[in-house]
């Protein structure tokens, strides 16, 4: 049996419309559960005839957009999804202790593969009403600030820090920027730069910008192979430049912000493979290899001292677009 282009060209035109509907009921904070839920029936059910009918011939790599696309398939499990599949005893604290909770970002000890660790989640949400109230993974101040906290319990009881990264970026609302937006970001990364634990992250889906990078100042910092990592989303790299934010496509590819890319330029330590076409199509083999990644790089960062993880972290980022000049 051989997969129909038609359904093919079918699947790719509902996820379009998914996501359409979830961009517009997070603008607008309708609740279109009544359109989006027999929409992404349909989609599972052409993913399903899909995963059943031969494997097609093989095809050249995705395009920069296309793993961008891929970033952001409705399925993609989110980081809570993660945290079911691999950890244990996770409990999530609330609160930045000065203005309030953010459901955007959200953290607490857990045992990951049985590991002790405190972990940092930018979660996305599952559905619409949930990534509404998650603001699709953009973290206001307080989101910061709670990370932050969190930080500071794992440093005083020896707990290393798991971040999993998944969000366009800080939430870019007025009220953000009124409460600190800047000055919690810039406080979370240098917190995490000081940490005496070891730190490894994983951007598991979207990685944008000081939003992304104020949970992503790591040890180690991995990727998925169809997340993207850049300071800025490809949208707005368009409507910047150009003024159109449909030429996106040409934007990512001027970015280079797939992992094949970042791994080229040094910017992460390993690419962590997905099922074949997408994390969203298995994602307990999603899980699996993520768990193993990281359970390895907590494993050699172990046996590492407290100045050697701080010193190090820091070397690690100050190497970060460095360049010569020739004559």
């Amino acid at each position: 049996m051989t997969t129909n282009p038609t359904s093919l060209d079918t699947l790719k035109e509902l996820e379009a419309r998914v996501h359409d509907l979830e961009v517009t009921a997070q603008r607008t904070g309708q609740n279109l559960d009544a359109a989006i839920t027999p929409l992404r029936a349909e989609v599972d059910r052409l993913r399903a005839a899909q995963t059943s009918a031969q494997p097609p011939a093989p095809k050249a790599d995705p395009t920069r957009w296309e793993r961008v696309q891929l970033a952001r398939a409705p399925g993609r499990p989110t980081a809570l999804d993660y945290v079911e599949h691999l950890c244990t005893e996770f409990t999530e604290l609330h609160g930045d202790r000065r203005y309030g909770d953010d459901p955007a970002l959200i953290g607490g000890p857990a045992r990951w593969q049985g590991v002790p660790v405190m972990l940092l989640l930018q979660q996305k949400g599952r559905d619409t009403k949930s990534k509404i109230k998650r603001r699709f993974g953009s973290a206001n101040p307080e989101g910061y600030r709670k990370a932050v906290r969190l930080m500071d319990l794992a440093d005083k009881f020896g707990l290393p820090v798991v971040a999993l990264v998944d969000t366009q970026g800080a939430y870019p609302g007025l009220e953000a920027e009124e409460r600190g937006q800047g000055w919690a970001i810039a406080e979370s990364i240098r917190r995490m730069l000081n940490l005496r634990v070891p730190v490894v992250n994983v951007v598991i889906g979207e990685g944008g910008s000081g939003g992304a990078l104020a949970i992503g100042v790591g040890n180690r910092v991995l990727i998925q192979e169809n997340a993207w990592y850049s300071v800025i989303s490809p949208e707005g790299a368009a409507s910047i430049i150009w003024k159109d934010a449909s030429k996106a496509p040409l934007a990512a590819e001027a970015l280079r912000l797939t992992a094949p890319d970042l791994l080229e330029l040094g910017i992460v330590e390993e690419v962590i493979p997905e099922p074949a076409g997408g994390a969203h199509l298995n994602p307990q083999q999603a899980a699996h290899a993520v768990g193993e990644a990281v359970t390895r790089h907590l494993r050699e960062l172990a046996a590492q001292d407290p100045a050697t993880l701080k010193s190090g972290r820091a070397a690690r980022f100050r190497r970060l677009g460095a360049y010569t000049e020739t004559t």
